[in-house]
């Protein structure tokens, strides 16, 4: 596949990842492995690239901080943030994350934090295609007081979760996103 049409998002993504500052070794380690990747793949940001790319997704948090906006997905059958494929439209990975998280929430006023607040690595299981492995940048976003969310064709359902009470099959994946982006919310 000719990569053209997404160089800009792969120089965006190498700038941002050399850039961003892990908040531990582990996610150090990924951000290293997201590089290497992206330097043997010059169309890893692409659905169309290798079977393992870069997607980028966010994680809705309400005013309060106690619950979090999530979908089931439709393909893989279970609850988590909002995200999914780069499109060549994007300007950067950053734009990709805020853009899934509008068209899959129903929120039109979400502004994801500038930073990514983790890394997340995972094959996927379900019925995705050519894709294999998703090479998540994950971001946070404050949903405006009162924000409903709408369900997309990607999705089974969108519902608020207390972060106290994260759905059983994703919660071990989904905590320490929770836990970051709350970080992050508050520094910021």
């Amino acid at each position: 596949m000719s990569d053209a049409g997404f160089a800009h998002l792969r120089e965006d993504a190498v700038a941002l990842l050399t850039r961003w500052t892990a908040p531990d070794a582990g996610q150090a380690r990924l951000r290293e492995e997201y590089l290497a990747h992206l330097a043997a793949h010059p169309d890893g940001v692409a659905k169309a690239g290798p079977p393992a790319h870069l997607t980028a997704s966010c994680l809705v948090v309400d005013a309060a901080h106690e619950r979090v906006l999530l979908t089931h997905h439709r393909k893989a059958r279970a609850w988590f943030q909002f995200g999914g494929h780069l499109e060549a439209g994007d300007a950067s990975v950053w734009q990709a994350a805020r853009r899934e998280a509008r068209e899959e929430s129903g929120i039109g006023a979400l502004e994801p934090l500038p930073d990514p607040v983790q890394l997340d690595r995972h094959e996927l299981v379900g019925a995705f295609g050519h894709c294999r492995e998703h090479l998540d940048v994950r971001y946070v976003a404050l949903a405006p007081d009162g924000a409903a969310g709408v369900v997309s064709e990607e999705s089974l359902d969108v519902r608020w979760w207390p972060i106290a009470a994260l759905p059983a099959d994703t919660r071990a994946e989904l905590s320490p996103l929770v836990s970051l982006g709350l970080r992050a919310l508050d520094a910021g």
